[in-house]
């Protein structure tokens, strides 16, 4: 039996999925890794951690599924997009991986807007420069770590590391690239004038492909590692959102997706480049060849959630654990208790500052209206609407650039809720509506392997022959017309506190 695997690489862990080619899941297994905040705003990983993930992954995958190697047609990456990892001329880690939320780089992106021009970057690369980008974090290394810069050989992004470690090739894709402040978004290839205007050295990147090209095989040490069969093709993959839109069939115009996992996206599929002149969502290359996408990126969506569930839910984790269910389904089932607006009590949800749509890396998170009265079941949904109306936000803008949104998918951890997805039905005043399969991008990336291992003849193809939707949830107007109020109060209350959180800050 053919098969085809996804590698998704997360912040929180590696899941790596066996499919066959009907997008039937034939197994699955997680391996989870540390986080390390060595400053307030600041987040790295080890890479290394990731390769022994992998490694564990998808040695179980194909030990629980039975199957002989061989019959892996293709491997497809997915993984967090924009950290930086630096490696030295014999391909050894040099420091820890500086991460997408991390928020050191705020006057390392000045300085690349003052070299290059605001308008003009954004021309090129379709973004502003933003501290989650790799290049800000590159000139802060060279600024704070010569030493390490100088030693530097190679510069890869988290899923583009594994590839590495899986081909002996260094290789990224352009849905990856794209949030690098490096990629000529519009011409799907490395900018030569902004990597000239700043000093970076061309030949530190990978080689660029599209998303289903195949990048390498997998050399006899990876195969000796993860339980592969040498020779396997391994495809470029894609950045986790543009997998989860192949995961979700988000490869036509009208199509799009929220995705709640640690951070918060709404993605939409284009095909032409659409940018916002201020900067306030991304525009990046799809894995779909010869399209583009339109994205937000709030930092702390399921983040939230699990910080609260961390620090003040040990009860209901306790709970949870003897009956063998998901703390999660505990807190939100006491959620729905509360009303809406959670008894005028509203969250904003800035733990690691904030990019879409307010670009302000000093934000932070808070509980506004907070009183005496309040329980615990009305700060939990405090923090689901407050996830809720920043992607609202977002979705607004899109609205305002004139994004045709006919369709919305749900995907992450969050939209296995149906009082989450509900919410944001009612919210959004759209239908909301999930795939079959909960895979997201770990099917995306295996999609992908199967396009480039010619098993679908395109993208498109796959998609149609692999997933299925589930039925969609509705929005109830009258609890849209509930949560109007609140959600107009809560876009009011940044602009509000935006001075006191930079003084804060300074402090």
């Amino acid at each position: 039996m053919d098969c085809i695997l996804g590698i998704d690489l997360g912040t929180s862990g590696t899941k790596t999925v066996l499919f066959d080619t009907e997008g039937a899941a034939l197994a699955s297994h997680t391996v989870e890794y540390p986080l390390y905040q060595p400053k307030n705003g600041w987040a790295e990983q080890n890479p290394e951690d990731w390769w022994q993930a992998v490694k564990e992954t998808v040695g179980a995958v194909l030990k629980t599924a039975g199957i002989n190697a061989k019959s892996v047609r293709g491997v497809g990456l997915s993984g967090q997009m924009h950290g930086l990892v630096m490696l030295d001329g014999d391909g050894n880690v040099l420091r820890r991986a500086i991460l997408w939320c991390d928020g050191r780089t705020r006057k390392q992106c000045e300085e690349i807007t003052e070299t290059l021009g605001r308008e003009k970057l954004i021309a090129i690369t379709a973004n502003p420069a933003l501290p989650g980008f790799t290049a800000g974090k590159i000139l802060w290394v060279r600024e704070h770590e010569p030493e390490i810069y100088e030693k530097c050989r190679h510069i890869l992004l988290p899923k583009d590391f594994i590839r590495y470690k899986l081909t002996g090739e260094f290789a990224t894709e352009v849905s990856d690239a794209s949030g690098m402040n490096l990629l000529d978004v519009p011409n799907r290839r490395w900018s030569g004038e902004v990597l000239s205007a700043l000093d970076i050295d061309p030949a530190l990147l990978g080689t660029m492909h599209e998303s289903a090209d195949v990048t390498g095989v997998v050399t006899s040490a990876a195969a000796e590692a993860t339980g592969l069969a040498p020779g396997t093709p391994v495809v470029g993959g894609a950045g986790d959102n543009a997998a989860a839109a192949i995961g979700t069939g988000v490869v036509e115009t009208g199509r799009a997706f929220t995705t709640i996992g640690t951070s918060g996206v709404i993605f939409a599929h284009s095909d032409k480049v659409t940018i916002d002149p201020k900067g306030r969502v991304h525009s990046f290359c799809s894995a779909v060849p010869g399209a583009w996408t339109v994205m937000s990126c709030t930092l702390a969506a399921g983040l939230s959630l699990q910080w609260f569930r961390n620090n003040f839910c040990g009860a209901e984790r306790e709970t949870a654990a003897g009956m063998g269910v998901d703390p999660y389904e505990l807190m939100t089932a006491a959620a729905e208790k509360s009303p809406i607006g959670a008894n005028r009590l509203i969250y904003l949800p800035y733990l690691m500052g904030e990019r879409s749509p307010l670009l302000d890396s000093d934000a932070r998170g808070a509980f506004i209206g907070l009183s005496a009265m309040h329980t615990k079941r009305d700060l939990t949904r405090a923090v689901l609407e407050g996830v809720t109306y920043s992607q609202r936000q977002c979705l607004d803008v899109f609205r305002e650039m004139g994004v045709p949104i006919g369709q919305m998918m749900a995907c992450g951890g969050g939209a296995a809720s149906p009082f989450w997805r509900q919410m944001l039905a009612d919210v959004y005043g759209c239908p909301v509506q999930t795939v079959a399969s909960r895979e997201g991008p770990a099917l995306g990336a295996a999609i992908l392997a199967g396009v480039g291992a010619g098993v679908w003849g395109s993208v498109e193809e796959g998609c149609g022959a692999v997933i299925r939707l589930n039925p969609p949830q509705g929005p109830d107007r009258a609890a849209g017309a509930a949560y109007e109020p609140f959600y107009r109060l809560f876009c009011s209350l940044y602009p509000a506190l935006a001075q006191p959180f930079h003084t804060l800050a300074a402090l």
